[in-house]
């Protein structure tokens, strides 16, 4: 229990570091290529962000999507991609090499979509190189370069104010 307190406030420490060094710089690059963060223990359509996908004209082969649970390895077989606690180390530190790579992607967007206060997924947000980050309202708000206040049940409602905002950026290629 004493570890897992340390781990924790470990991790925390790593992640306020990442966002104090974070330096935001939002230009009018189109937007291209899409990361997708999500809590698999609070979502359980993921096909809904094809749709997002498709709807802000990104290629399927520009997306990927990672998945991560609080439960160790029994939701795998819902999931092909999904990373728990045990992929990173009690300092912050990516020991899967995979999660490693899809945080390294220099995404024109990625959208955290949870709303969960788990450390692990702040973390994964705060290592994303991606160049502009939206997310859901957070208890942190430096996580996310655009905050949309919705619930997980609206995602229709996230999927047209993501369009909106983003439209209003000029990140949405005209086609």
């Amino acid at each position: 229990m004493i570890l897992k307190g340390f781990r924790e406030k470990s991790i925390k420490k790593r992640i306020n570091k990442l966002l104090s060094e974070r330096y935001v710089n939002v230009s009018d690059n189109k937007v291209e290529s899409l990361g997708i963060i999500f809590n698999l223990d609070e979502v359980n359509d993921f096909e809904q962000f094809n749709t997002l996908s498709s709807y802000l004209k990104v290629l399927p082969n520009r997306l990927k999507i990672i998945a991560f649970s609080s439960n160790k390895k029994e939701t795998l077989k819902s999931w092909d991609i999904c990373y728990n606690p045990d992929d990173i180390a009690w300092n912050g530190l990516i020991k899967n090499s995979e999660l490693q790579t899809f945080l390294d992607t220099k995404f024109d967007v990625l959208i955290s979509y949870y709303e969960a206060d788990i450390t692990e997924l702040k973390l994964f947000t705060a290592l994303s190189k991606a160049q502009f980050k939206v997310g859901m309202l957070q208890a942190d708000e430096r996580l996310n370069d655009l905050i949309i206040k919705t619930s997980l049940t609206e995602f229709n409602v996230f999927k047209n104010e993501i369009f909106k905002y983003l439209t209003i950026l000029n990140k949405i290629k005209n086609e």
